[in-house]
Protein backbone atom coordinates (compact mmCIF):
# COMPACT_ATOMS: atom_id res chain seq x y z
CA UNK A 1 0.00 0.00 0.00
CA UNK A 2 1.41 3.10 -1.02
CA UNK A 3 2.06 5.64 2.23
CA UNK A 4 -0.20 8.00 1.24
CA UNK A 5 -3.42 5.90 1.67
CA UNK A 6 -2.51 5.23 5.14
CA UNK A 7 -3.55 8.91 5.49
CA UNK A 8 -7.15 8.58 6.75
CA UNK A 9 -9.70 11.98 5.27
CA UNK A 10 -7.48 12.44 2.09
CA UNK A 11 -9.55 13.08 -0.78
CA UNK A 12 -9.80 10.78 -3.83
CA UNK A 13 -11.81 11.61 -6.76
CA UNK A 14 -12.26 9.11 -9.65
CA UNK A 15 -14.62 9.29 -12.88
CA UNK A 16 -16.11 7.57 -15.44
CA UNK A 17 -16.27 9.26 -18.91
CA UNK A 18 -19.82 10.53 -19.53
CA UNK A 19 -21.92 8.79 -21.68
CA UNK A 20 -23.61 10.09 -24.90
CA UNK A 21 -27.29 9.70 -23.85
CA UNK A 22 -28.33 8.66 -27.08
CA UNK A 23 -26.23 5.44 -26.63
CA UNK A 24 -27.83 1.58 -25.58
CA UNK A 25 -26.02 1.06 -22.52
CA UNK A 26 -23.43 -2.02 -23.69
CA UNK A 27 -20.85 -4.07 -21.85
CA UNK A 28 -18.27 -0.86 -22.58
CA UNK A 29 -20.43 0.95 -20.84
CA UNK A 30 -20.33 -1.40 -17.68
CA UNK A 31 -16.88 -2.22 -18.29
CA UNK A 32 -15.91 1.22 -17.47
CA UNK A 33 -17.92 2.21 -14.61
CA UNK A 34 -17.71 -1.13 -12.99
CA UNK A 35 -13.71 -0.73 -13.39
CA UNK A 36 -14.39 3.01 -12.19
CA UNK A 37 -16.19 1.69 -9.07
CA UNK A 38 -13.73 -1.06 -7.75
CA UNK A 39 -11.65 1.83 -7.50
CA UNK A 40 -13.62 3.70 -5.48
CA UNK A 41 -14.81 0.83 -3.47
CA UNK A 42 -11.06 -0.12 -2.75
CA UNK A 43 -9.96 3.43 -1.67
CA UNK A 44 -12.69 3.74 0.92
CA UNK A 45 -11.37 0.47 1.88
CA UNK A 46 -7.77 2.71 2.40
CA UNK A 47 -9.43 5.23 4.41
CA UNK A 48 -9.62 7.89 1.68
CA UNK A 49 -12.39 10.59 1.27
CA UNK A 50 -13.59 9.35 -2.28
CA UNK A 51 -15.82 11.20 -4.60
CA UNK A 52 -17.08 9.44 -7.52
CA UNK A 53 -18.87 10.50 -10.88
CA UNK A 54 -20.60 9.66 -13.75
CA UNK A 55 -23.01 10.56 -16.04
CA UNK A 56 -24.53 11.32 -19.22
CA UNK A 57 -23.11 13.65 -22.65
CA UNK A 58 -26.42 15.13 -23.67
CA UNK A 59 -26.06 17.43 -26.09
CA UNK A 60 -24.91 17.54 -30.30
CA UNK A 61 -25.97 17.01 -33.56
CA UNK A 62 -26.74 13.16 -33.26
CA UNK A 63 -29.62 13.76 -30.55
CA UNK A 64 -30.70 17.14 -32.06
CA UNK A 65 -31.66 14.72 -35.20
CA UNK A 66 -32.81 12.15 -33.21
CA UNK A 67 -34.95 13.60 -31.59
CA UNK A 68 -36.35 15.59 -34.16
CA UNK A 69 -37.29 12.36 -36.08
CA UNK A 70 -39.19 11.96 -33.09
CA UNK A 71 -41.01 14.48 -33.07
CA UNK A 72 -39.58 15.74 -29.65
CA UNK A 73 -37.57 18.42 -28.26
CA UNK A 74 -33.88 17.64 -27.37
CA UNK A 75 -34.24 17.95 -23.59
CA UNK A 76 -37.40 15.55 -23.44
CA UNK A 77 -35.75 12.94 -25.28
CA UNK A 78 -32.48 13.05 -23.00
CA UNK A 79 -34.98 12.88 -19.98
CA UNK A 80 -36.62 9.93 -21.26
CA UNK A 81 -33.75 8.27 -22.43
CA UNK A 82 -31.52 9.23 -19.18
CA UNK A 83 -32.86 6.83 -17.24
CA UNK A 84 -31.42 3.57 -19.07
CA UNK A 85 -27.87 4.62 -17.08
CA UNK A 86 -29.29 5.43 -14.16
CA UNK A 87 -31.07 2.27 -13.45
CA UNK A 88 -27.93 0.25 -14.92
CA UNK A 89 -25.87 1.87 -12.31
CA UNK A 90 -28.34 0.73 -9.62
CA UNK A 91 -28.44 -3.38 -11.31
CA UNK A 92 -24.82 -3.18 -11.38
CA UNK A 93 -24.56 -2.11 -7.68
CA UNK A 94 -22.63 1.21 -8.98
CA UNK A 95 -21.66 3.51 -5.65
CA UNK A 96 -21.44 6.61 -7.96
CA UNK A 97 -21.93 10.22 -5.20
CA UNK A 98 -23.19 12.33 -8.20
CA UNK A 99 -24.60 11.58 -11.76
CA UNK A 100 -24.22 14.65 -13.89
CA UNK A 101 -26.36 15.39 -17.03
CA UNK A 102 -24.86 18.04 -19.37
CA UNK A 103 -27.65 19.81 -19.41
CA UNK A 104 -27.89 21.07 -16.27
CA UNK A 105 -27.80 24.81 -14.97
CA UNK A 106 -24.63 24.11 -12.76
CA UNK A 107 -22.77 22.37 -15.91
CA UNK A 108 -23.91 25.60 -19.09
CA UNK A 109 -22.27 27.78 -15.97
CA UNK A 110 -19.30 25.78 -15.59
CA UNK A 111 -18.26 25.80 -19.14
CA UNK A 112 -19.62 29.20 -19.75
CA UNK A 113 -16.78 30.09 -17.28
CA UNK A 114 -14.06 27.98 -18.94
CA UNK A 115 -14.87 29.40 -21.65
CA UNK A 116 -14.16 32.88 -20.72
CA UNK A 117 -11.02 32.18 -18.94
CA UNK A 118 -9.57 30.63 -21.98
CA UNK A 119 -10.67 33.64 -24.16
CA UNK A 120 -8.94 36.32 -21.97
CA UNK A 121 -5.95 34.29 -21.76
CA UNK A 122 -6.47 35.09 -25.82
CA UNK A 123 -6.30 31.10 -26.98
CA UNK A 124 -9.93 31.27 -28.45
CA UNK A 125 -10.31 33.04 -31.89
CA UNK A 126 -13.16 33.50 -34.15
CA UNK A 127 -12.32 31.91 -37.84
CA UNK A 128 -13.81 28.96 -40.42
CA UNK A 129 -13.46 25.36 -40.60
CA UNK A 130 -13.90 23.23 -43.62
CA UNK A 131 -13.37 18.99 -43.49
CA UNK A 132 -14.69 16.43 -42.52
CA UNK A 133 -17.26 15.69 -39.58
CA UNK A 134 -17.61 12.46 -37.88
CA UNK A 135 -21.68 12.58 -36.71
CA UNK A 136 -21.27 9.71 -33.75
CA UNK A 137 -18.14 10.85 -32.32
CA UNK A 138 -18.91 14.61 -32.71
CA UNK A 139 -15.05 15.23 -34.15
CA UNK A 140 -13.80 16.80 -37.07
CA UNK A 141 -11.01 14.37 -38.94
CA UNK A 142 -8.45 14.50 -41.10
CA UNK A 143 -7.95 13.75 -44.62
CA UNK A 144 -6.03 10.60 -43.79
CA UNK A 145 -8.62 9.16 -41.19
CA UNK A 146 -11.46 9.83 -44.21
CA UNK A 147 -9.34 7.56 -46.44
CA UNK A 148 -9.20 5.38 -43.35
CA UNK A 149 -12.81 5.05 -42.72
CA UNK A 150 -13.22 4.74 -46.44
CA UNK A 151 -11.73 1.28 -46.35
CA UNK A 152 -13.65 0.17 -43.29
CA UNK A 153 -16.45 -2.40 -44.17
CA UNK A 154 -20.08 -0.03 -44.79
CA UNK A 155 -21.74 -1.52 -42.24
CA UNK A 156 -19.02 -0.40 -39.57
CA UNK A 157 -18.16 2.69 -41.02
CA UNK A 158 -19.34 5.86 -39.24
CA UNK A 159 -21.43 7.97 -40.56
CA UNK A 160 -19.31 10.86 -41.92
CA UNK A 161 -20.05 14.39 -43.27
CA UNK A 162 -18.88 17.19 -45.49
CA UNK A 163 -19.04 20.89 -43.26
CA UNK A 164 -18.00 24.55 -43.78
CA UNK A 165 -18.69 26.69 -41.23
CA UNK A 166 -17.52 29.74 -39.35
CA UNK A 167 -16.19 28.51 -35.44
CA UNK A 168 -14.37 29.38 -32.54
CA UNK A 169 -11.16 27.74 -32.40
CA UNK A 170 -8.95 26.92 -29.55
CA UNK A 171 -4.94 27.42 -30.40
CA UNK A 172 -3.92 24.04 -29.54
CA UNK A 173 -0.77 24.31 -31.60
CA UNK A 174 0.50 26.61 -28.91
CA UNK A 175 0.23 23.41 -26.13
CA UNK A 176 2.51 20.60 -28.56
CA UNK A 177 5.87 21.79 -26.22
CA UNK A 178 3.74 22.21 -22.66
CA UNK A 179 2.10 18.81 -23.43
CA UNK A 180 5.27 17.08 -24.28
CA UNK A 181 6.77 18.54 -21.26
CA UNK A 182 3.54 17.53 -18.86
CA UNK A 183 4.20 14.25 -19.74
CA UNK A 184 8.30 13.77 -19.30
CA UNK A 185 7.44 15.38 -15.92
CA UNK A 186 4.05 13.42 -15.20
CA UNK A 187 5.19 9.90 -16.37
CA UNK A 188 1.49 8.20 -14.29
CA UNK A 189 -0.72 10.88 -16.36
CA UNK A 190 -1.48 8.38 -18.81
CA UNK A 191 -2.14 5.18 -18.41
CA UNK A 192 -1.14 1.91 -19.49
CA UNK A 193 2.04 2.87 -20.39
CA UNK A 194 1.89 1.66 -24.31
CA UNK A 195 -0.90 4.16 -24.33
CA UNK A 196 1.05 6.94 -23.54
CA UNK A 197 3.57 6.38 -26.24
CA UNK A 198 0.89 6.64 -28.72
CA UNK A 199 -0.21 9.72 -27.35
CA UNK A 200 3.28 11.54 -27.26
CA UNK A 201 3.65 10.53 -30.84
CA UNK A 202 0.39 11.71 -31.91
CA UNK A 203 1.32 15.49 -30.49
CA UNK A 204 4.62 15.56 -31.23
CA UNK A 205 3.54 15.17 -34.79
CA UNK A 206 2.27 18.54 -34.25
CA UNK A 207 -1.06 19.90 -32.77
CA UNK A 208 -3.27 21.95 -34.93
CA UNK A 209 -5.58 24.75 -33.45
CA UNK A 210 -9.26 22.85 -32.42
CA UNK A 211 -12.91 24.09 -33.90
CA UNK A 212 -14.75 24.36 -30.59
CA UNK A 213 -18.28 26.16 -32.11
CA UNK A 214 -20.79 25.16 -33.94
CA UNK A 215 -23.17 26.66 -36.09
CA UNK A 216 -24.83 24.08 -38.63
CA UNK A 217 -27.16 23.14 -35.28
CA UNK A 218 -28.26 24.65 -32.33
CA UNK A 219 -28.55 21.66 -29.19
CA UNK A 220 -25.77 22.93 -26.75
CA UNK A 221 -24.67 25.44 -24.93
CA UNK A 222 -24.24 28.56 -26.24
CA UNK A 223 -21.27 31.14 -26.88
CA UNK A 224 -21.88 33.72 -23.92
CA UNK A 225 -21.14 36.90 -26.72
CA UNK A 226 -22.43 34.95 -30.11
CA UNK A 227 -25.90 32.90 -29.40
CA UNK A 228 -25.14 31.34 -33.06
CA UNK A 229 -22.69 29.34 -31.93
CA UNK A 230 -23.15 26.39 -29.45
CA UNK A 231 -20.14 25.06 -28.11
CA UNK A 232 -18.22 22.09 -29.49
CA UNK A 233 -19.63 18.69 -27.25
CA UNK A 234 -16.04 17.50 -26.07
CA UNK A 235 -15.46 21.24 -25.09
CA UNK A 236 -18.92 20.73 -22.76
CA UNK A 237 -18.30 17.32 -22.37
CA UNK A 238 -15.20 17.45 -20.84
CA UNK A 239 -15.62 20.48 -18.21
CA UNK A 240 -18.45 18.14 -16.63
CA UNK A 241 -16.03 16.64 -13.90
CA UNK A 242 -14.94 20.31 -12.58
CA UNK A 243 -18.23 21.26 -12.44
CA UNK A 244 -19.03 18.34 -10.31
CA UNK A 245 -16.93 19.15 -7.48
CA UNK A 246 -18.03 22.46 -7.77
CA UNK A 247 -16.26 24.58 -10.41
CA UNK A 248 -16.82 27.71 -10.17
CA UNK A 249 -18.64 28.60 -7.17
CA UNK A 250 -17.71 25.76 -4.46
CA UNK A 251 -14.01 26.79 -3.59
CA UNK A 252 -13.78 24.41 -0.79
CA UNK A 253 -15.17 21.22 -2.33
CA UNK A 254 -13.17 22.28 -5.73
CA UNK A 255 -9.97 22.41 -3.71
CA UNK A 256 -10.62 19.54 -2.09
CA UNK A 257 -11.11 17.12 -4.83
CA UNK A 258 -9.32 18.78 -7.71
CA UNK A 259 -7.69 17.75 -9.92
CA UNK A 260 -9.13 14.78 -10.29
CA UNK A 261 -6.93 11.39 -8.90
CA UNK A 262 -8.15 9.21 -11.86
CA UNK A 263 -10.28 9.62 -15.04
CA UNK A 264 -11.06 5.73 -16.39
CA UNK A 265 -11.80 5.50 -20.27
CA UNK A 266 -12.14 3.50 -22.94
CA UNK A 267 -9.02 3.94 -25.42
CA UNK A 268 -11.23 4.97 -28.51
CA UNK A 269 -11.73 8.80 -26.35
CA UNK A 270 -7.79 8.83 -24.83
CA UNK A 271 -6.84 11.75 -27.25
CA UNK A 272 -9.62 13.97 -26.26
CA UNK A 273 -8.59 13.23 -22.43
CA UNK A 274 -4.91 13.71 -23.13
CA UNK A 275 -4.85 15.84 -25.19
CA UNK A 276 -7.48 18.56 -25.57
CA UNK A 277 -8.57 18.38 -21.66
CA UNK A 278 -4.88 19.11 -20.47
CA UNK A 279 -4.53 21.67 -22.72
CA UNK A 280 -7.86 23.64 -21.95
CA UNK A 281 -7.19 23.46 -18.77
CA UNK A 282 -3.24 24.81 -18.91
CA UNK A 283 -5.03 27.73 -20.82
CA UNK A 284 -7.09 28.38 -18.27
CA UNK A 285 -4.77 28.06 -15.15
CA UNK A 286 -6.52 24.83 -13.73
CA UNK A 287 -4.66 21.87 -11.98
CA UNK A 288 -4.61 19.03 -14.16
CA UNK A 289 -5.78 15.42 -13.50
CA UNK A 290 -2.87 13.09 -12.05
CA UNK A 291 -4.32 10.10 -14.65
CA UNK A 292 -6.19 9.14 -17.20
CA UNK A 293 -6.31 5.33 -17.74
CA UNK A 294 -7.53 4.22 -20.99
CA UNK A 295 -8.74 0.54 -21.16
CA UNK A 296 -9.32 -1.45 -23.90
CA UNK A 297 -12.30 -2.87 -25.76
CA UNK A 298 -14.27 -5.87 -25.95
CA UNK A 299 -15.20 -8.04 -28.68
CA UNK A 300 -18.31 -10.65 -28.38
CA UNK A 301 -16.85 -14.34 -29.26
CA UNK A 302 -14.29 -12.42 -31.54
CA UNK A 303 -16.28 -10.07 -33.64
CA UNK A 304 -16.21 -6.54 -32.96
CA UNK A 305 -19.13 -5.35 -31.12
CA UNK A 306 -21.60 -3.54 -33.76
CA UNK A 307 -25.29 -2.69 -33.40
CA UNK A 308 -25.84 -3.30 -37.22
CA UNK A 309 -24.13 -6.95 -36.78
CA UNK A 310 -26.69 -7.44 -33.53
CA UNK A 311 -23.78 -9.03 -31.08
CA UNK A 312 -23.97 -6.01 -28.72
CA UNK A 313 -24.40 -7.49 -25.22
CA UNK A 314 -26.91 -5.59 -22.97
CA UNK A 315 -25.35 -5.52 -19.30
CA UNK A 316 -29.21 -6.40 -18.04
CA UNK A 317 -29.39 -9.54 -19.54
CA UNK A 318 -26.11 -11.11 -18.50
CA UNK A 319 -26.62 -9.63 -14.94
CA UNK A 320 -29.90 -11.29 -14.98
CA UNK A 321 -28.43 -14.42 -16.67
CA UNK A 322 -25.43 -14.77 -14.32
CA UNK A 323 -25.60 -12.30 -11.26
CA UNK A 324 -24.72 -8.85 -10.91
CA UNK A 325 -21.64 -9.84 -8.99
CA UNK A 326 -20.49 -12.74 -11.64
CA UNK A 327 -20.51 -10.31 -14.21
CA UNK A 328 -18.29 -7.62 -12.23
CA UNK A 329 -15.87 -10.27 -11.27
CA UNK A 330 -15.63 -11.53 -14.94
CA UNK A 331 -15.21 -8.36 -16.63
CA UNK A 332 -12.11 -7.58 -14.31
CA UNK A 333 -10.55 -10.85 -13.67
CA UNK A 334 -10.94 -12.20 -17.20
CA UNK A 335 -8.33 -9.96 -19.13
CA UNK A 336 -5.49 -7.37 -17.64
CA UNK A 337 -7.39 -4.32 -17.41
CA UNK A 338 -6.22 -1.70 -19.86
CA UNK A 339 -5.64 -4.91 -22.69
CA UNK A 340 -8.84 -5.82 -25.08
CA UNK A 341 -10.59 -9.05 -24.42
CA UNK A 342 -13.24 -11.41 -25.68
CA UNK A 343 -16.91 -12.15 -23.90
CA UNK A 344 -18.38 -15.44 -24.90
CA UNK A 345 -20.96 -16.98 -21.88
CA UNK A 346 -18.57 -20.00 -21.92
CA UNK A 347 -16.00 -17.86 -20.61
CA UNK A 348 -18.24 -16.87 -17.85
CA UNK A 349 -19.36 -20.70 -17.02
CA UNK A 350 -15.70 -21.07 -16.64
CA UNK A 351 -15.07 -18.65 -14.37
CA UNK A 352 -17.94 -19.30 -12.02
CA UNK A 353 -17.46 -23.13 -12.01
CA UNK A 354 -13.52 -22.80 -11.81
CA UNK A 355 -12.86 -20.07 -9.33
CA UNK A 356 -16.12 -18.48 -8.00
CA UNK A 357 -17.90 -21.74 -6.94
CA UNK A 358 -14.97 -24.29 -6.82
CA UNK A 359 -13.16 -21.64 -5.50
CA UNK A 360 -14.64 -19.27 -2.90
CA UNK A 361 -18.02 -21.16 -2.47
CA UNK A 362 -16.50 -24.56 -1.79
CA UNK A 363 -14.28 -22.52 0.75
CA UNK A 364 -17.10 -20.48 2.10
CA UNK A 365 -19.82 -23.45 2.42
CA UNK A 366 -17.56 -26.29 3.62
CA UNK A 367 -15.51 -23.86 6.55
CA UNK A 368 -19.22 -22.34 7.81
CA UNK A 369 -20.98 -26.03 7.10
CA UNK A 370 -18.23 -27.71 10.00
CA UNK A 371 -18.05 -24.82 12.23
CA UNK A 372 -21.88 -25.48 12.50
CA UNK A 373 -21.58 -28.99 12.83
CA UNK A 374 -18.63 -29.27 15.28
CA UNK A 375 -18.68 -26.12 16.93
CA UNK A 376 -22.66 -25.50 17.41
CA UNK A 377 -22.06 -22.41 15.12
CA UNK A 378 -19.71 -20.40 17.06
CA UNK A 379 -16.54 -19.59 16.22
CA UNK A 380 -13.92 -21.56 18.49
CA UNK A 381 -11.46 -19.84 20.56
CA UNK A 382 -7.40 -20.92 19.15
CA UNK A 383 -5.43 -22.77 21.21
CA UNK A 384 -2.11 -23.69 20.53
CA UNK A 385 -0.48 -22.31 16.78
CA UNK A 386 1.02 -24.98 14.57
CA UNK A 387 3.46 -24.24 11.76
CA UNK A 388 0.86 -24.84 9.20
CA UNK A 389 -1.62 -22.45 11.03
CA UNK A 390 1.14 -20.21 10.92
CA UNK A 391 1.74 -20.64 7.35
CA UNK A 392 -1.79 -19.88 6.46
CA UNK A 393 -1.22 -16.28 8.57
CA UNK A 394 2.10 -15.52 6.06
CA UNK A 395 0.28 -16.50 2.92
CA UNK A 396 -2.50 -14.17 3.64
CA UNK A 397 -0.29 -11.04 4.87
CA UNK A 398 1.91 -11.88 1.69
CA UNK A 399 -1.59 -11.88 -0.48
CA UNK A 400 -2.46 -9.06 1.19
CA UNK A 401 0.62 -7.02 0.48
CA UNK A 402 0.26 -8.19 -3.19
CA UNK A 403 -3.15 -7.37 -3.77
CA UNK A 404 -2.71 -3.53 -2.37
CA UNK A 405 0.84 -3.26 -4.87
CA UNK A 406 -1.58 -4.57 -7.30
CA UNK A 407 -4.65 -2.55 -6.84
CA UNK A 408 -2.53 0.78 -6.59
CA UNK A 409 -1.40 -0.17 -10.37
CA UNK A 410 -4.80 -0.67 -11.64
CA UNK A 411 -3.92 -4.09 -12.00
CA UNK A 412 -7.19 -5.49 -11.61
CA UNK A 413 -6.56 -9.35 -12.69
CA UNK A 414 -3.42 -9.50 -10.99
CA UNK A 415 -5.11 -8.30 -7.53
CA UNK A 416 -7.99 -11.46 -8.11
CA UNK A 417 -5.36 -14.32 -8.94
CA UNK A 418 -3.44 -13.08 -5.48
CA UNK A 419 -6.74 -13.42 -3.47
CA UNK A 420 -7.67 -16.51 -5.02
CA UNK A 421 -4.06 -18.47 -4.80
CA UNK A 422 -4.60 -17.50 -1.35
CA UNK A 423 -8.35 -18.86 -1.13
CA UNK A 424 -7.11 -22.07 -2.68
CA UNK A 425 -4.13 -22.44 -0.42
CA UNK A 426 -6.72 -22.22 2.25
CA UNK A 427 -9.00 -24.97 0.81
CA UNK A 428 -5.28 -27.03 0.66
CA UNK A 429 -5.09 -26.15 4.33
CA UNK A 430 -8.59 -27.78 5.27
CA UNK A 431 -8.08 -30.65 2.89
CA UNK A 432 -4.30 -31.38 4.74
CA UNK A 433 -5.48 -30.45 8.29
CA UNK A 434 -8.87 -32.64 8.05
CA UNK A 435 -11.21 -31.21 10.83
CA UNK A 436 -13.65 -34.14 10.29
CA UNK A 437 -10.78 -36.75 11.44
CA UNK A 438 -9.61 -34.32 14.03
CA UNK A 439 -13.46 -34.46 15.28
CA UNK A 440 -13.85 -37.82 15.00
CA UNK A 441 -10.77 -38.27 16.93
CA UNK A 442 -11.89 -35.76 19.86
CA UNK A 443 -9.03 -33.80 19.25
CA UNK A 444 -10.91 -30.82 20.35
CA UNK A 445 -8.18 -28.05 20.42
CA UNK A 446 -6.05 -28.76 17.26
CA UNK A 447 -10.00 -28.87 15.38
CA UNK A 448 -10.52 -25.33 17.48
CA UNK A 449 -7.47 -24.06 16.12
CA UNK A 450 -7.95 -25.33 12.60
CA UNK A 451 -11.63 -23.61 12.42
CA UNK A 452 -10.38 -20.53 14.08
CA UNK A 453 -7.63 -20.00 11.46
CA UNK A 454 -10.40 -20.60 8.43
CA UNK A 455 -12.70 -18.37 10.01
CA UNK A 456 -10.00 -15.91 10.11
CA UNK A 457 -9.54 -16.51 6.53
CA UNK A 458 -12.56 -15.91 5.68
CA UNK A 459 -12.50 -12.63 7.25
CA UNK A 460 -9.62 -10.93 5.43
CA UNK A 461 -10.92 -12.94 1.86
CA UNK A 462 -14.59 -10.74 2.24
CA UNK A 463 -12.86 -7.60 2.54
CA UNK A 464 -10.32 -7.85 -0.42
CA UNK A 465 -13.32 -8.85 -2.58
CA UNK A 466 -15.71 -6.30 -1.49
CA UNK A 467 -14.43 -4.12 -4.52
CA UNK A 468 -14.97 -6.09 -6.92
CA UNK A 469 -18.14 -8.21 -6.11
CA UNK A 470 -19.65 -6.16 -2.69
CA UNK A 471 -22.83 -7.93 -2.67
CA UNK A 472 -21.21 -11.64 -2.35
CA UNK A 473 -18.48 -10.00 0.06
CA UNK A 474 -21.47 -8.44 2.46
CA UNK A 475 -22.92 -11.72 2.88
CA UNK A 476 -19.76 -13.47 3.62
CA UNK A 477 -19.35 -11.03 6.00
CA UNK A 478 -22.82 -11.70 7.32
CA UNK A 479 -22.17 -15.33 7.29
CA UNK A 480 -19.48 -14.64 9.51
CA UNK A 481 -21.38 -13.27 12.42
CA UNK A 482 -19.53 -9.74 12.36
CA UNK A 483 -20.69 -7.56 14.22
CA UNK A 484 -19.35 -4.04 12.28
CA UNK A 485 -20.42 -3.42 8.82
CA UNK A 486 -18.12 -4.70 6.13
CA UNK A 487 -18.27 -0.91 5.08
CA UNK A 488 -16.45 0.02 7.82
CA UNK A 489 -13.70 -2.14 7.92
CA UNK A 490 -10.83 0.33 6.75
CA UNK A 491 -7.00 -0.85 5.51
CA UNK A 492 -4.46 -1.35 6.69
CA UNK A 493 -5.86 -2.04 10.39
CA UNK A 494 -8.84 -4.35 9.06
CA UNK A 495 -6.21 -6.28 7.19
CA UNK A 496 -4.29 -7.31 10.43
CA UNK A 497 -4.50 -11.38 11.61
CA UNK A 498 -6.30 -12.09 14.35
CA UNK A 499 -8.95 -10.06 14.68
CA UNK A 500 -11.92 -12.85 14.10
CA UNK A 501 -14.35 -12.79 17.54
CA UNK A 502 -14.39 -16.12 18.91
CA UNK A 503 -17.95 -16.79 19.46
CA UNK A 504 -19.22 -15.53 16.75
CA UNK A 505 -22.71 -17.06 15.60
CA UNK A 506 -22.23 -18.02 12.07
CA UNK A 507 -24.52 -19.48 9.22
CA UNK A 508 -23.76 -21.50 6.40
CA UNK A 509 -26.85 -20.61 4.64
CA UNK A 510 -27.06 -20.94 0.51
CA UNK A 511 -24.11 -21.18 -1.47
CA UNK A 512 -22.39 -17.97 -2.05
CA UNK A 513 -22.06 -19.06 -6.27
CA UNK A 514 -23.75 -22.35 -7.58
CA UNK A 515 -22.13 -24.18 -10.69
CA UNK A 516 -23.41 -23.48 -14.16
Amino acid sequence: MQQGDQKLGKSFYVTTPIYYVNDVPHIGHAYTTIASDVMARYKKLCGRDVYFLTGTDEHGQKIERTAKEAGKEPLQLADEVVVRFQELWKVLNISNDDFIRTTEERHKKAVTQIFKTIEAKGDIYLGEYEGWYDVRNEAYITETQYEEYLQMPELKRPVIEKVKEESYFFRLSRYTEPLLEFYANNPDFIKPEYRKNEVVKFVESGLKDLSISRTSFSWGIPVYHNSRHVIYVWFDALTNYMTAVGYPDDDEMFTKYWPADIHFVGKDILRFHAVFWPAFLMSAGLPVPKTVFAHGWWTIEGEKMSKSLGNVIDPYKIAEEFGVDVFRYFLLREIPFGQDGDFSRESIKGRVNGELANGLGNLASRSLGMIEKYCSAKVPSPSTINPEDDDIRRHALKALENYNSHMEEIAYSKALVDIWDFIGFTNKYIDDMAPWALYKNGETDRLDTVLWTISESLRLISIVIYPFIPASSELLWSKLGMKSGLSSQVLPDAGKWGLITPGNNVSKGDNLFNRI
